[in-house]
């Protein structure tokens, strides 16, 4: 769909785009390429797209796999998919497109289900792009394959490595189930409206052998997020809030940790270690 082509239709419509909702539309042709070429998309492959708004990039995936499950929720965006994708959607036995008209975030944790089978690509929606990567990375049912654009400083903050400026609790959470492989710039020309921000696409792949157990992430998530809840702080003095000090002054000796350490100059194998250790019965 050309940006001519994008105008034409929501003119035609009188739809007003909302900002509130990230309503920045991806039109150039080699940036949507570049998308489901990341992806590694086969005729077999079933796709999750969030936020397909006017269907440029829901238009590529169809060609490219074999089955699409796309979620909006603007309605007057799935009328416009209901009639460009009609044909799609119209075999009630194996439709190749399945749309739901619904906030994404809320569906999938409305109705968990076990993506493991699935990739994720899509132009998320800026302003919940983040809550939808983590809802969706964690475990075992999570996608095998992860490719969106997103706001260039979230695509950092996954991307990161130990000690970087941009390595924090989002980059832990989803890099604890998934591995990075890449990402590139998108610039702000390639959306209608231009954003006010730099956009990336990254791409993540979820690993062969998981570093914790299901059962293990919810303790896991605790020690992350309390540990950088005041980055300047000694987590170990943070710690202390949730496990006794005893307890956790003898796991950061025996781990190597130093006690004045904060919390980014950990790795993620570390803080699984610490995690492991601080499960153990006393």
């Amino acid at each position: 769909m050309k940006l001519t082509e994008m105008r034409d239709l929501l003119a035609r419509r009188n739809i007003q785009l909302t900002k509130s909702l990230g309503q920045n539309f991806l039109h150039d042709a080699n940036q949507l390429e570049r998308i489901a070429s990341a992806a590694e998309l086969n005729a077999t492959d079933k796709v999750l797209e969030i936020g397909p708004g006017l269907g440029p990039l829901t238009e590529l995936l169809l060609k490219k796999s074999g089955q699409v499950l796309a979620i909006e929720m603007d309605g007057r965006l799935v009328e416009v998919l209901c009639e460009r994708f009609a044909e799609q959607l119209a075999s009630e036995s194996s439709p190749q497109l399945e749309l739901h008209h619904d906030d994404a975030l809320k569906f999938l944790q409305r109705e968990p289900r076990d993506w493991r089978d699935w990739k994720l690509v899509a132009n998320l929606p800026y302003s919940v792009a983040s809550p939808i990567l983590v809802e969706l990375s964690a475990g075992s049912r999570a996608p095998k394959m992860i490719v969106v654009t997103l706001q260039l400083e979230v695509a950092l903050r996954l991307m990161a490595p130990t000690d970087d400026d941009h390595y924090g609790i989002l980059t832990l959470l989803v890099q604890l189930d998934f591995q990075p492989r890449g990402w590139f710039k998108i610039p702000p020309g390639c959306f209608f409206p231009s954003p006010e921000v730099d956009s990336a696409c990254v791409c993540l792949v979820r690993r062969a052998t998981p570093l914790l157990a299901d059962e293990k992430h919810a303790a896991f998530v605790k020690i992350v997020k309390r540990s950088f809840s005041q980055r300047r702080k000694m987590m170990l003095k943070l710690l202390k809030q949730d496990w006794p000090k005893e307890k956790l002054e003898a796991i950061f000796a025996e781990l190597k940790i130093s006690p004045q350490e904060r919390a980014e100059k950990l790795s993620l194998e570390q803080f699984v270690a610490l995690t492991e250790k601080l499960l153990l019965p006393d």
